[in-house]
């Protein structure tokens, strides 16, 4: 199925069919057969004995029997992985990986190949060994979460592995997967270098500091606000008390600045009364003379 990222200059180039096995390092393949054998008689003899004692030792004998099923598993593996340890199948269009007793198959479209590197086991071998460095190689599907790694070491050859990775190459290449927006990546630790330098760095440390600053302020302020309004409902009588209060403080105010003034209103009503008590007794005299 295309993706439509393909190269259709560099497909055609691609055999058009025919499997490529690339088998184990015979090395590998006779070091495990060695150690797995030993390992099988140890288990064999802890599960025999363990059975002829049965009262005592019975989960010793489980264990040594649980123990000789691995290691016959291990075994077996190992005239599997003499077969082909990676495949590239171009009848069906597809990159075959075992892993133990299964296999992984990478669609052309979906796949992609890099160089890797070392973990920090290989590293020590690397160093301690006084032959040449191993290379490696990375076999990934980007749509998946899984990616594979190979090395000089687990092929038959060091010409099978640069074959391998010549023709893993030009297959992701010609099928373009690695430059879907979709892709999944895991890269090595070598290729995990970050960009950014130290100013960079230092701005975004800035950044994240001011916006956490803005985000307190503002937190503050909406409770100093929400806090206000609290009490204004809690306590919605306080106006009315301050009211009267201040209308209290007024009139004693008022009291304060005239404090004659009701007894002088009352001298200047006797006053009018005694002056209108005058003009009655002047005007009875008048008709008395006529």
């Amino acid at each position: 199925m295309a993706s439509g990222l393909e190269d259709q200059a560099k497909v055609n180039a691609l055999p058009k069919e025919g499997v490529h096995c690339f088998p184990a390092s015979g090395k590998q393949i006779n070091s495990r057969r060695i150690i797995t054998g030993i390992l099988f008689l140890v288990f064999a003899a802890i599960a025999v004995y363990g059975f002829l004692k049965m009262d005592t030792l019975l989960p010793a004998a489980i264990v040594g029997v649980i123990g000789a099923i691995v290691v016959i598993f291990v075994f077996v593996q190992t005239f599997l992985i003499a077969k082909y340890r990676v495949a590239i199948d171009y009848n069906e269009k597809c990159v075959v990986l075992r892993f133990r007793y299964s296999t992984i198959k990478i669609p052309f479209e979906s796949f992609d190949a890099r160089d890797g590197s070392p973990d920090k086991a290989e590293q020590l071998i690397d160093n301690n060994l006084g032959s040449s460095k191993a290379q490696y190689l990375i076999l990934d599907n980007v749509f998946e979460d899984a990616c594979f790694q190979t090395s000089t070491r687990d092929l038959a050859s060091r010409e099978d592995f640069n074959q391998l990775r010549d023709e893993a190459f030009a297959i992701a290449e010609a099928y373009g997967a690695r430059d879907s927006e979709d892709k999944v990546r895991f890269w090595n630790e070598s290729e995990k270098q970050s960009d950014l330098d130290d100013d960079d760095l230092e701005d975004i440390i800035e950044q994240a500091r001011s916006e956490s600053s803005t985000e307190s302020k503002t937190e503050t302020l909406s409770m100093d606000l929400t806090g206000k309004e609290e009490e204004k409902k809690e306590d919605p009588a306080k106006e009315e008390k301050a009211e009267e209060k201040a209308e209290e403080k007024k009139e004693e105010k008022k009291e304060e600045i005239d404090p004659e003034l009701p007894k002088k209103e009352t001298r200047e009503m006797r006053k009018a009364v005694v002056d209108t008590s005058k003009f009655d007794i002047l005007g009875d005299d008048s008709k008395d003379e006529e």
